[in-house]
């Protein structure tokens, strides 16, 4: 049994080991998306493959409940010296779409395995249809680069040279992906050496105990904050703006149940598995780390000191009905359910929102955009392919203070990668890298900027992809009182004469000397704007976070120059309309359920679920197709099903597939 300091002392230890495997790789990655923009994990796993250690300073954050032990079991007869890998999100469910390559090493003492090193890194390019693997515009997974099942890569320490040759042959840049997975084998030797020291310190049995009563004392942190949650039924949807291409909403459901110092997380009513690459591959497993993502954002929020393994998920358990967007059946697309999550992280704040408004912020942007550019390099005479930059939305505001500016809460964890080595290594000039105006909810705490980018490309057919695009139409909500964001947006050669306007496309082709402008969403603001100090709206307005108009129609402030009118602002701030409710979510949500209503979503998603798979999201779609503005609430959804069976007799009918299946 561990007394409390020493179990300290264990989880100081491991954490920092965490840290090293961090380093390692972070100073020996090849592509800047690896080395700047850090999209990887690295994590430490007990001998069942549950993660109990993971960095706080380096790389992502979505993985501190991660369990490998399904991808570990399908692999088998491990040696000291070996690696296996995978990046199939059909096989174990560990890897979420074909770019994230992962590897996993055991840990020997005296012949028994011990413990694990793991993590991902994140490729490039893992060849398919489009350049970076994704795009929303996908349908099918075999379209979004070559998988690898579960499989050894690394066999007593030599790489299979045959497995290099093949990801060789079908990525673009094959030096860069090589290059990025020796460098986190390199990562995982770092962790291996620093279990041995730990075990060393500890002694074997002391660390396999100390292992097991970490994962312990995080289900008991997790506890204790769900104790003092009110126990009740909270319920919340979102929506991505687009479900494929130029196509209609993406809803997601939370009914979150709280009972004392448990959770479940119901995600029934949330869409039908897509025929787009947005689907969440979760596998159904009720404590997948993607389900529960948002909630480790809140567990620490509520509790900084909270130990970050998988012993947090044991409190919560998710319903994900098969079939679903958050459970697709293959051979779904899913390269871009990075898109879906962050709604699903939305979701989930809103959930808790309800539980506990005093405790928590707005919503953050909710859109994390990748670049990629695929295009010539006149200097060198060669292909390039890189990740240019993420553009990340502000953060929601918050209890005590503003949202942060250009890096929204849960995607934070993307770096800024250096304009300068940006275009040292790619053939672009960036024109503009900064904060947009205006963009931040406006509130009593003020919701973060978003960030605003373009650059310009120089040979033809430069081939751009922007992963994540969204909150182009729906906006980041604000709470108690504070308004919902700006949106997003994309635009090629903006103000020109061609200019073309992108929404939420996330591929483009441009010619020498085109223009991408890319805005990301801000974070919506809380409490009432009228109560914000007319000190701080100046001081914003003298930032450039705020322009004047806006500070005069969302704010009620005057201003005279640089000065506070004091006088003036009293007048209009008396004049100035409040929001009603809980939340804000924009006038184009607001429009778009009074015809879509929960009754009618309620209805829709019983009609689709009561349909095979197959069916499900082209009947949506032909659903959507006959919604007109003057048929509104659940009378519609029947009409235009009825219609839609008319139009398709092989439909089958939902009462006939129960029929069928009895």
């Amino acid at each position: 049994m561990f007394d409390r300091m020493t179990l300290q002392v264990l989880a100081n230890h491991a954490r920092a080991a965490a840290e090293n495997m961090a380093h390692t790789l972070h100073r020996t990655a090849h592509s800047a998306f690896v080395k700047e923009t850090q999209d990887f994990t690295v994590m430490l796993m007990d001998r069942q493959g549950d993660t109990f250690a993971v960095p706080m300073e380096l790389g992502a954050t979505w993985y501190p409940g991660l369990t490998y032990g399904r991808v570990i079991d399908m692999v088998g007869d491990y040696r000291p010296g070996d690696v296996a890998f995978t990046n199939d999100p059909y096989s174990g469910h560990v890897a979420t779409h074909a770019p994230d390559t992962h590897l996993w090493k055991p840990v020997f003492v005296e012949g028994e395995i011990v413990a694990w090193t793991g993590g991902h890194i994140h490729n490039t390019d893992m060849g398919g249809a489009v350049p970076a693997s994704l795009s929303r515009s996908l349908t099918e997974i075999h379209q979004e680069g070559i998988r690898f099942p579960p499989m050894k890569l690394v066999r007593e320490g030599k790489f299979d040279d045959m497995i290099l040759r093949i990801m060789e042959t079908n990525v673009r840049k094959p030096s860069l992906n090589i290059g990025d997975i020796k460098a986190l084998v390199g990562a995982l030797n770092t962790g291996e050496r620093k279990v041995h020291a730990m075990i060393d310190r500890f002694g074997r049995q002391g660390f396999l105990d100390g292992v097991a009563a970490l994962k312990d004392q995080a289900e008991a942190q997790a506890r204790a904050i769900l104790s003092e949650i009110p126990d009740g039924e909270y319920i919340f949807a979102d929506y991505a703006d687009e479900d494929s291409d130029h196509a209609n909403p993406c809803r997601l459901k939370l009914s979150l149940r709280i009972k004392g110092d448990s959770a479940v997380l119901d995600f029934t009513g949330s869409d039908p598995q897509l025929g787009s690459s947005l689907n969440v591959p979760s596998g159904g497993d009720p404590r997948h780390t993607i389900l529960l993502v948002g909630v480790y954002y809140v567990l620490y929020t509520l509790n900084p000191r909270i130990l970050l393994n998988t012993g947090l998920t044991r409190p919560f358990s998710c319903i994900a009905p098969e079939g679903t967007v958050l459970n697709p059946v293959a051979p779904a697309a899913v390269g871009m359910r990075s898109l879906t999550c962050a709604r699903l992280r939305s979701v989930i704040f809103g959930a808790f929102a309800q539980a506990i408004p005093e405790r928590m912020p707005a919503a953050p942007a909710g859109n994390n955009c990748i670049i990629n550019v695929m295009t010539r390099d006149e200097r060198s005479q060669k292909t390039v392919i890189a990740a240019v930059n993420p553009v990340v939305g502000g953060g929601g505001g918050m209890p005590h203070r503003d949202g942060t500016n250009g890096s929204g809460a849960d995607a934070a964890y993307l770096k800024n990668t250096p304009i300068e080595i940006t275009e040292t290594e790619v053939p672009v000039e960036f024109l503009r890298y900064g904060l947009a105006r205006d963009s931040g909810g406006a509130g009593r705490w003020r919701g973060g900027l978003a960030t605003e980018m373009a650059f310009r490309v120089f040979a033809p057919d430069t081939r751009i992809t922007a992963r994540n695009r969204d909150r182009s139409f729906f906006r980041p909500w604000g709470i108690l009182g504070g308004c919902a964001a700006g949106l997003s947006d994309m635009v090629v050669n903006p103000g020109a004469a061609d200019e073309r306007r992108l929404g939420n496309v996330d591929t483009a082709v441009l010619q020498p000397g085109d223009v991408l402008q890319i805005r990301s969403a801000g974070g919506g603001g809380r409490g009432a704007p009228q109560e914000r100090e007319p000190w701080r709206v100046a001081r914003d307005v003298t930032c450039g976070y705020v322009s004047v108009n806006a500070a005069y129609n969302d704010y009620g402030v005057v201003m005279d120059g640089a000065r506070v009118d004091e006088d003036a602002t009293v007048r209009r701030r008396a004049k100035l309309p409040r929001h009603d409710g809980p939340f804000h979510f924009g006038p184009e949500r607001e429009r778009y359920e009074r015809r879509w209503t929960p009754e009618a979503y309620n209805r829709l998603t019983g009609i689709l679920m009561g349909l095979p798979v197959h069916w499900r999201f082209f009947t949506k779609t032909e659903i959507f197709r006959r919604m007109t503005e003057g048929r509104v609430g659940r009378a519609g959804v029947e009409q235009a099903f009825s219609e839609t069976c008319l139009r398709f007799p092989d439909l089958p009918r939902p009462l006939e597939v129960a029929e069928a299946a009895e």
